[in-house]
């Protein structure tokens, strides 16, 4: 070996990269006119005065052009103590352990879905890398289990002709979700893509699956089979380059095929597209989503059924179609469908208030905007063609916005984003506390059921034994346990078998046989 004398500088070097790999202008003059300059590089922030720097310098000087079209500058990856990761410090999960645990797609997954691909900084944690598996990779496997279960001998077909609502409406969002991916993905822009991949595995597995449940339960319903089949497989191909090894377990047990990565990549063109029908069943979501949040508010289980829920809200007549759906997700008995109007407003004591945006003002205003929020909270201010008047000061634009208010209605109320809001009868009766004592009950055999690793489809004959509550709601509601739990016979005898709790102040024994 021989040290070569007249290195210039090592930026000069790397600067070099591009022609001198091939040894250009010597040699390789069809390669390089062909390859320059290169499509993608990727480098850290600090490369920004290095690398990238010299290269855009010797390319502009010998060639009058760029040094490569696209870019990514990810920012630095600090230890769980903040400080840059490092090996002498070893501030940072042991990968093996990581792998062992969570898998390496967990790893990507945490990397490629982050800020540091946009050049902020990352701070590595177990924690941060298990949110990814919660978030996208979790719900992928379940979802990919539970079509395992429910449709084995299916023989599933990729078609997208389904006529459901929910069929429908999972593909028209796939074919969304397709979309901005294609688009993100071209912009280099991984964090967004992989947004919308979690954003999508949360619709599929919380609302679709869920909604479609019993449409699976005897593997007749070939358009929901076919539908999910469809997703998962496509899901699979549009996910495998931020997840490529669970995407490539999922796919080939799909499929049969030999791998996802030798696949093209899905053309969203292939799939419904229905804005109108995605915005209803989003609202619909949303709906469900406040009056869940409502229940957890005020400690009230979702088998518990309550009276009423009130919807108040623009479009509310588009909703209609969707009683059921909405009774269902809230287990309430009937719901009513308002259309946001003055009127409403004042029925339901819900009024607007303003809200200062001290972000936005306190640039312009500087400690003034303390004063100018107090006078907004006293309701000193007035409204002019020109914006708003408070304190001395006219506020125009994002500087402020006026919000519903539900401080005076005395009702439980939750606001479903910027359209309405929804009410909530939380009056119980017996009637009621008996029926979700019974739900709570077949929750108890479900799992006893699976304790006892029963089939899905399998009959039981039930043993119960329970307190004077537990009697009562059994007497009520017989015949919607048994329907439940596919119980032939349900006889109420004591039983030495282990004690669970139902409802909120009750216990149960029960036990399974098969019929």
């Amino acid at each position: 070996m021989r040290r070569i004398p007249d290195v210039l500088d090592v930026w000069f070097d790397s600067g070099s990269m591009p022609f001198a790999q091939v040894h250009y202008p010597f040699d390789n003059h069809e390669w390089f006119d062909s390859h320059n300059p290169a499509d993608f590089i990727v480098e850290y922030i600090g490369q920004t005065r290095g690398w990238f720097y010299t290269m855009h310098v010797l390319a502009t000087a010998l060639f009058d052009r760029p040094a490569f079209s696209q870019v990514i500058s990810h920012g630095i990856v600090l230890g769980s103590d903040g400080q840059k990761m490092s090996k002498s410090l070893r501030n940072y999960p042991d990968v093996s352990e990581v792998f062992e645990r969570d898998g390496a797609d967990a790893m990507r997954w945490f990397l490629m879905s982050s800020s540091v691909i946009r050049g902020g900084n990352l701070v590595v944690t177990e924690e941060g890398i298990r949110e990814g598996v919660r978030q996208f990779l979790l719900p992928l496997w379940s979802t990919y289990y539970f079509f395992t279960l429910y449709a084995p001998e299916a023989a599933p077909t990729w078609r997208t002709d389904s006529a459901h609502p929910l069929d429908r409406y999972i593909l028209a969002k796939l074919q969304g979700t397709l979309q901005a991916m294609t688009e993100q993905l071209d912009a280099l822009d991984s964090p967004l893509a992989a947004a919308e991949l979690r954003d999508f595995a949360d619709v599929l597995t919380n609302w679709y699956v869920r909604r479609s449940r019993d449409r699976f339960w005897d593997c007749t319903d070939q358009d929901a089979i076919d539908t999910l089949y469809t997703v998962l497989e496509t899901l699979c191909r549009a996910a495998a380059p931020l997840a490529p090894l669970i995407t490539e377990e999922v796919w080939r047990g799909l499929t049969g095929g030999e791998s996802v990565h030798l696949t093209d990549w899905p053309d969203a063109s292939n799939l419904p597209s229905d804005p109108a029908l995605v915005t209803t069943m989003d609202q619909v979501r949303a709906v469900a989503s406040a009056g869940l949040s409502l229940r957890k508010a005020h400690q009230l289980r979702v088998r518990l059924p309550l009276a009423r829920l009130t919807v108040v809200t623009d479009g509310a007549t588009g909703l209609e179609d969707y009683r059921g759906v909405l009774a269902e997700e809230l287990n309430v008995k009937s719901v009513e469908l308002v259309e946001r109007t003055e009127e409403a407003l004042q029925r339901y004591g819900i009024s607007y208030k303003v809200v200062v945006n001290a972000r936005a003002l306190g640039p312009r205003l500087g400690k003034d905007v303390q004063q100018v929020i107090a006078a907004v909270k006293a309701g000193d201010y007035e409204r002019a063609d020109d914006g708003l008047h408070v304190a001395g000061h006219v506020l125009t634009g994002e500087e402020f916005e006026q919000v519903l208010d539900a401080s005076q209605s005395g009702q439980a109320v939750e606001f479903v984003g910027d359209s309405g809001f929804v009410l909530l009868d939380t009056t119980l009766t017996d009637e009621l506390q008996d029926e979700g004592l019974a739900r709570d009950l077949i929750r108890v055999v479900q799992q006893a059921r699976k304790d006892a690793d029963f089939h899905v489809s399998d009959r039981i004959v039930l043993s119960i034994d329970g307190d004077a509550e537990v009697e009562r709601a059994l007497t009520a509601h017989r015949e919607l346990i048994a329907g439940e739990t596919l119980a032939t016979d349900i006889q109420t005898t004591p039983l030495p078998s282990e004690t669970h709790s139902v409802g909120e102040h009750s216990t149960v024994r029960v036990q399974v046989e098969r019929s």
